[in-house]
């Protein structure tokens, strides 16, 4: 297993077919406002790639953005919501089709208020992910070992979850309502870009 960090682009044949975990990093959570600064990717085999966008970047990136684009290919987040809209914000694409780890855990695991990936990782696959660098500067001109760390990890432990939470939807029977919500998130994405972040527009109260 190795973290492997590339600059501006992810290196062409880097990734084996099928679906692939993604997350980004961004300098806050405005997305037009905090830009973009990584994008990690994980084909589940064992290895994780962290693409670095730097100041000033035209987020070109053609190899990266022919992976997150492929109908072909299943994209696994934990809150694709944010992802989906800074992926699309700067890079262009919409990284469909999607399951969404966070979305699935809410159907499934309703016994608990504890979505996050960690508290996931840890009841799912009895392992231990470390937050300390979630609020770490992005945009530094180099990453620390603890920062590609934390990178990584965001996406090395979604292949197996999504196994886990396929099974756990069939057997509760919403695979279908999951699916819906997975089909809808790129359009949320779209809201939340177009200026209604918080607004429930499907809510009879005016806002």
């Amino acid at each position: 297993m190795a973290v492997h960090l590339h600059e501006e682009d992810l290196p062409e044949g880097a990734l084996a077919p099928g679906p692939v975990a993604v997350d980004t990093e961004t300098m806050g959570l405005i997305t037009p406002r905090d830009r973009l600064c990584l994008v990690q990717i994980s084909d589940g085999q064992g290895d994780e790639h962290l693409v670095r966008f730097g100041p000033g970047s035209e987020f070109n990136a053609p190899n990266l953005k022919a992976v997150l684009a492929d109908p072909a290919r299943l994209k696994l987040y934990h809150f694709a919501r944010f992802d989906l809209a800074a992926i699309e914000h700067y890079l262009g694409t919409c990284a469909a089709p999607v399951f969404c780890t966070k979305i699935a855990s809410k159907l499934v695991r309703t016994y608990t208020d504890r979505h996050g990936l960690k508290d996931l990782v840890r009841e799912l696959l009895g392992k231990e992910v470390s937050k300390q660098q979630q609020s770490s500067d992005w945009g530094a001109a180099e990453l620390s070992d603890a920062q590609k760390e934390y990178a990584a990890s965001d996406v090395r432990y979604l292949h197996a979850m999504h196994e886990i939470l396929v099974e756990r939807l069939a057997r509760e029977n919403r695979t279908e309502l999951a699916q819906a919500c997975f089909d809808f998130l790129p359009a949320r994405a779209r809201l939340d870009l177009a200026g209604w972040p918080e607004h429930d527009i499907f809510s009879h109260e005016a806002a």
